[in-house]
């Protein structure tokens, strides 16, 4: 890992980061033809990545929703009743963030409020390349049902022999997905954007997958909702003299053991500890099944910061933005309001980050890359649409109207004034209508008085 020393009064610098930022260009340009031709030549450009990329013949892209069934018998009933218990929470969490229609109204009679609408269909996307993903199956696809999403969709590849993982199978049947589709990359993101004769498309995208999956999110944005375009996964543990160096290494390989270009920050005041934590790293990768992987994120996009103080380390976290953030610090819980920026926080010893990757019950799609500065976790928010609602009696529009055509004149939108005018001279005048009513001097209905013209400066 990469050691990074602040002196006294200096900060962490977000350029210090091993960060790619925005998708490379030729991946961007890969995605975009790729989307480019789903769009065009639908489930026969599907057919085909599907064969270049997977090394599968699909047929009927369309997964019987009998083998859900049959998943659930094939798979040991120990990890069905860990589904089960991980649901349940997941449930629960995201029950807590429905959005209720609201309504209220002025003295004048005058209704304002909130019309709160699930999307049409919503459209999930579950990574099945190193490894299979069954709780983000879970996370993705509950929120959504939870949110009243009617149609919910799977798309995720098939597998080299071909079919689908029955983990991830009995994961669909559990959180209640209605149709999965064997396929995966930027032609399922362009599938579900804009549909083709086999898959309808879908009001919204979520979940996360590879570079060329979020950059295809990237090119649909805009046609199809998305929930953010997400990177390599990342983990910052912020940890003090009370911390477990075993422990601290356990939880950063943890995230190491993703991806290679997985993200794991160790951010302590103690340098002596850092050092103890990478010491851990060679006994535990020994007995790793995935040891390979792990050890180049580490390698590579391993960061330890070593700050000053602790309030220089809390700054750095900040700077940091994680996706995933452990307090392994003393009075942990106290540390929690001076942090500004992080997807999902884990407070204390106790709370190992793979919880949340399977059964706390907060989502485990969150923003990375630093994007938890300004983007929020997974929600029951991301299935939904708000509409205002607007409703007006005469008496509101009277008190209303002269100030909206105070506003439209400083614009000098003429026909935005006229728009309310014409209401305020129905009112005053017991109009109906202005059918055969001599309208006068019409300039006058929309701008009824002369706006000063704004003073020079002196």
């Amino acid at each position: 890992m990469k050691t990074i020393t602040l002196n006294p009064g200096e900060r962490l610098a977000a350029g210090q980061l091993p960060r790619q930022g925005v998708l490379p260009a030729a991946i961007m340009q890969s995605a975009q033809a790729i989307v480019d031709d789903v769009r065009e030549r639908g489930d026969a450009a599907l057919r085909e990545y599907c064969k270049k990329f997977d090394g599968v013949d699909v047929d009927d892209f369309r997964v019987d929703p009998k083998l859900m069934d049959e998943a659930i018998q094939a798979v040991d009933p120990a990890f069905i009743e860990a589904l089960k218990k991980a649901a349940a929470q997941i449930r629960e969490f995201h029950e807590r963030e429905v959005e209720q229609s609201w309504f209220t109204s002025r003295a004048d009679g005058t209704i304002l409020g909130v019309k709160v609408t699930p999307v049409s269909a919503a459209g999930v996307y579950v990574p099945g390349g190193r490894a299979q993903y069954p709780s983000t199956v879970l996370m993705d696809c509950i929120p959504a049902k939870v949110a009243g999403v009617k149609r919910v969709v799977m798309v995720t590849p098939p597998q080299k022999e071909g079919g689908i993982s029955p983990y991830t199978l009995a994961a669909a049947k559990v959180a209640g997905v209605d149709e999965i589709y064997a396929v995966g990359g930027a032609q399922a993101i362009a599938a579900l954007a804009y549909g083709t004769d086999s898959i309808p498309k879908t009001a919204k995208i979520v979940g996360p997958g590879n570079a060329f999956v979020a950059a295809a999110k990237k090119i649909v944005s805009g046609d199809a909702g998305i929930d953010m375009v997400a990177g390599p996964s990342e983990v910052c543990v912020l940890a003090d003299a009370t911390a477990d160096a075993t422990v601290v290494a356990a939880d950063l390989m943890a995230q190491a053991e993703h991806d290679p270009l997985a993200t794991c920050y160790l951010v302590t005041c103690d340098a002596a500890f850092a050092e103890k934590v990478q010491g851990r790293f060679a006994e535990l990768l020994a007995a790793s099944p995935r040891a390979e992987i792990t050890s180049a994120s580490l390698a590579d996009q391993g960061v330890v910061v070593v700050a000053a103080d602790l309030e220089a380390a809390i700054d750095a976290v900040n700077v940091i933005a994680p996706e995933h953030l452990e307090l392994h610090c003393d009075n942990a819980m106290g540390l929690l309001g001076k942090i500004e920026n992080a997807g999902a926080i884990f407070v204390g010893p106790w709370s190992s980050e793979p919880l949340g990757d399977y059964v706390a019950g907060p989502n485990h799609t969150l923003p990375t890359g630093g994007t938890a500065a300004f983007s929020n976790p997974l929600s029951v928010q991301d299935f939904i649409t708000r509409s205002s609602v607007i409703c007006y009696t005469p008496e509101g529009l009277m008190n209303d109207a002269p100030a909206t055509q105070t506003m439209a004149q400083a614009e000098g939108l003429w026909a935005h004034a006229l728009s309310a005018g014409l209401r305020r001279k129905m009112v005053e005048e017991g109009l109906e209508g202005f059918d055969g009513v001599d309208l006068g001097d019409i300039n006058r209905i929309a701008w009824p008085v002369d706006l000063a013209a704004p003073k020079k400066a002196e």
